[in-house]
């Protein structure tokens, strides 16, 4: 019997070997290849990866909110055999379904960016802290007007119909950061403070941006003040403004800080933004599934929140008193795109 048992272990042993031999992959799914900070984002991770001998694929959506090519990747990489996928979820809830299987074949998923609905359904999330990323530009935007603020006309640039939770939760951060009263947090549009114009949805790209802004000026032109919820909604929003000559008395508020957006602001384009740090994101992500793959050990959070925390700075060449930012010669310095 012991004999039986020895022999048994053995073989166990040399069939391990060659699986332990195996080739890591592993997977990058973003909303878009199009977006700079998605582009970063692969880049980071395919730095990654060579330098620790993992394959990556990098799968896309067509436009942002493309839930079925992203859906169609996941199903791809399971059968690929992939150890991990990092996930940019374009539709934060529906996601959750197909997640859950990758989950269910033995896949680690890393949510980068942008939580899933709700955050558990990833093993793990990498992300800036996107309220304080809202709340960041909502302080500076309310000290920059002073006591006009109880005065402001604000237009609210979202992402999307879905409210994905990185849209909600910029949105919900700068009007908290701005003084206004939320009403649920976790959905944006509730709100009853009469200083809210109105929200619309951008895509986050220039042309949504663009359309957005002209949807709200025909609401009300008085605006003075402009949420985006990325810096190419924020180009598309100072576009409209300046074809009807406001591009001087609006200030445009954003979120990115990629090197097009952080020109922009020295510009004066852009009078803020978060700036976030896709690459290493993208590569804290990757170095996770390479530990999965090697020990079975899963990612931890920063302490104190439910998400690992890869750091936001506020980007500004107008600086108030009592929110710490930093100028644009230093967010050039640490852009990306």
């Amino acid at each position: 019997m012991n004999k039986l048992l020895l022999s048994t272990a053995l073989c166990f042993a040399v069939l391990s070997v060659p699986s332990m031999a195996q080739e890591v992959s592993a997977c990058l799914i973003t909303k878009t290849d199009t977006n700079p900070f998605f582009v970063k984002m692969r880049e980071g991770a395919e730095a990654k990866a060579a330098e620790l001998g993992i394959t990556l694929k990098s799968f896309a959506g067509k436009v942002d909110g493309d839930h079925e090519t992203q859906v169609a990747a996941i199903e791809t990489c399971i059968a690929d055999g992939a150890k991990g996928i990092l996930l940019t979820a374009s539709d934060t809830s529906a996601i959750a379904q197909s997640v859950q299987k990758a989950r269910d074949a033995g896949l680690l998923v890393i949510a980068l960016d942008t939580p899933l609905t709700p955050a558990d359904a990833a093993d793990a999330t990498f992300a800036t802290d996107n309220f304080l990323a809202g709340e960041l530009i909502g302080k500076w935007a309310a000290g920059k007007l002073g006591a006009e603020a109880a005065n402001a006309k604000i237009a609210m640039l979202d992402l999307a119909v879905s409210q994905p939770t990185v849209d909600v939760l910029r949105d919900q951060g700068f009007l908290q950061g701005f003084g206004i009263e939320l009403g649920d947090p976790n959905k944006w549009g509730d709100e009853t403070d009469p200083r809210i114009v109105g929200h619309d949805v951008t895509a986050g790209n220039e042309e949504g941006g663009r359309k957005a802004m002209e949807n709200l000026l025909a609401k009300d032109p008085t605006i003075n003040v402009v949420y985006t919820i990325n810096e190419p909604a924020a180009a598309g929003a100072y576009e409209a403004l300046k074809s009807i000559g406001r591009e001087k008395d609006v200030l445009i508020v954003s979120v990115d800080g990629g090197c097009p957006g952080v020109a922009n602001i020295k510009d004066g384009v852009i009078g803020a933004t978060s700036q976030q740090y896709p690459l290493q994101m993208a590569a804290l992500g990757v170095e996770a599934i390479k530990a999965w793959a090697d020990t079975g050990t899963k990612p931890s959070p920063t302490e104190g929140k439910d998400f690992f925390d890869t750091g936001v700075s506020l980007v500004t060449d107008g600086p108030v008193d009592g929110v710490e930012s930093i100028d644009s010669a230093k967010g050039a310095e640490l852009c990306w795109g």
